[in-house]
């Protein structure tokens, strides 16, 4: 009789306990250090301030993330304040794997530049935790947007149907072209030359340039050109479209659905040669193979001007607003023997890898819940631009538009300093709508449409997610021959020889598995390319 009161009793407890919490506003959300109250909707997400550390890599220019406006008013907003590892760019890859392989993890890893190997691996190991219920119940921002874009959601999908990292999305069309090339329309008037059309008239520009003191310091003091080997932006493989095939960072390239290795081509060899004799007579940068960005920014930025064409994304970031006048838009160039193009990258305006949540974090529901005010599209737009009040003003129908910068102001470097980047979703809709598009990106989109769209291949390889058995032999077997090719490339345009060399570089290639690596990729894009005819 006893025993079978006490049960009642018990049974009774735990209703008054769950009629309780159901009438509360939010649940007590704890780890053994004493609970939260945390809140499934609304501002702030929890009542008593919750810390979670996040590890992130940051660009040059950027400080503490924490002194950063836009995060201060995050946290303000939700109550969670958030302990960051800020990691330089140029070493994060390599603190990242540490923490991966030691298990010294942080709570998230934001800005997190995950590769598709990592994202199954870690994945699977358990090391990253899949979030497709933590998103159906606490993401409704990332929710709406999966159901605007399924193709987004199908992107982050991992072939085993989990998702283990969080998206980024920023619809611009300005993925084709990352590299820019500019020259010094000041110089070439100063010089009474016309604008180079084919690659020996610009060899002939770059000669004048050397030569003719076009700064007037009386010095040999000019950089004819100028570019960053190996670059996502800046990058030197873009000039080898003169010669018939457009190079790129993967050397990875498709043509009427076949996928080919551009450093193995005969063109490739021809354009290598060429090029070497511009470095052999100090028409290109020598340090281009080993400056790093702010060497490179630099470059552009003394005074008086020395350098004469160089490749970038943005004008003002290499030169200053106050000399970006000076410079205009080198048009495709003719090459040898004819070719006149554009290649098109490898890149998507889709990232799978921007955020993961590690098996270390005890409060996946707050992470999550924070997560998503990044995916509001107002608050998108300014964790990558930056905020309201530095960046942007709102209009009288509460769109973001640009503000007038300051005098001497490149936004480029004013955007590092201010907005983190990271998971975030800007649709091409919401441009126009929620956010003004930034001026340079405007200007970008008409110089691709104006002076490249004529020139630009078709095709490129799309943002494939690979199986899991696919993703091995891509990580065994690529990173060793980009790392083989990228430095014989510079070697051969440095000191020469890749007409005596060529054979047995093909041959060690081949050796390195080049052939089943290219088979891999071909299998990908076929089974791509079936799934969307279906």
């Amino acid at each position: 009789m006893r025993k079978r009161l006490a049960v009642c009793l018990l049974i009774m407890a735990l209703m008054v306990g769950v009629i309780a919490c159901s009438n509360s506003t939010g649940s007590q959300e704890g780890d053994g250090e004493g609970a939260h109250e945390f809140h499934r909707e609304g501002l702030p997400i929890v009542d008593e301030k919750v810390t979670l550390k996040f590890v992130s890599p940051k660009a040059p220019l950027a400080p503490d993330f924490n002194e950063m406006e836009i995060i201060q008013s995050l946290e303000e907003m939700t109550n969670v304040h958030i302990a960051w590892d800020n990691i330089p760019g140029d070493g994060y890859e390599e603190r990242k794997n540490l923490m991966l392989a030691s298990n010294d993890l942080p709570d998230a890893f934001y800005n997190a530049e995950f590769s598709d190997h990592e994202i199954v691996k870690y994945g699977q190991a358990g090391t990253i935790i899949p979030l497709e219920d933590l998103i159906e119940e606490y993401a409704p921002n990332l929710q709406a947007i999966f159901e605007q874009r399924p193709e987004l959601k199908s992107m982050v999908t991992a072939p085993d149907g989990h998702i283990y990292s969080l998206p980024k999305a920023e619809e611009m069309g300005l993925a084709a072209v990352p590299n820019f090339t500019s020259i010094n329309k000041a110089w070439l008037d100063e010089l009474g030359l016309e604008m180079p059309t084919t690659l020996d008239e610009l060899g002939d520009v770059l000669r004048a340039f050397r030569d003719e003191d076009p700064n007037g310091t009386g010095k040999k003091d000019v950089i004819p050109f100028s570019f960053m080997h190996n670059h996502w932006t800046g990058n030197f493989g873009d000039m080898f479209a003169a010669f018939g095939i457009p190079d790129n960072v993967d050397h990875r390239i498709v043509r009427d659905g076949n996928v080919i290795f551009t450093a193995v081509q005969p063109e490739y060899k021809e354009a290598i040669a060429y090029f070497h004799d511009w470095v052999d007579e100090g028409l290109i940068d020598p340090e281009a193979f080993t400056h790093d960005v702010s060497q490179y920014f630099a470059k552009g930025k003394t005074n008086p001007p020395t350098l004469g064409a160089y490749i970038w994304w943005e004008t003002e970031e290499i030169v200053g607003p106050e000399r970006a006048d000076d410079y205009v838009l080198l048009p495709p160039l003719e090459g040898p023997n004819g070719h006149q193009m554009v290649g098109r990258s490898n890149y998507s305006e889709y990232d799978r890898g921007a955020f993961v949540i590690t098996s270390a974090n005890k409060h996946p529901e707050i992470t999550m819940r924070w997560v998503d005010q990044l995916y509001d599209p107002k608050m998108s737009a300014q964790i990558s631009w930056g905020p309201i009040g530095i960046i942007y003003e709102e209009d009288e129908k509460g769109m973001l538009v640009n503000k007038e910068l300051d005098e001497g102001v490149a936004m480029g470097e004013l955007r590092q300093k201010v907005a983190p980047n990271g998971p975030t979703v800007v649709l091409a809709e919401h441009f126009g709508t929620v956010v003004d598009m930034e001026p340079r990106a405007k200007q970008r989109l008409n110089d691709i449409e104006e002076v490249y769209a004529p020139y630009l291949v078709e095709e490129n390889y799309p943002d494939i997610f690979f199986t899991e058995e696919e993703l091995d032999r891509i990580n065994r077997l690529e990173m060793e021959i980009l790392d083989f090719v990228n430095q014989q490339q510079a070697l051969w345009l440095l000191n020469g020889g890749v007409e005596e060399e060529w054979d047995s570089y093909v041959n060690q290639l081949e050796r390195m598995g080049l052939d089943e690596l290219m088979e891999i990729y071909q299998e990908g894009l076929d089974r791509f390319n079936e799934n969307l005819s279906q």
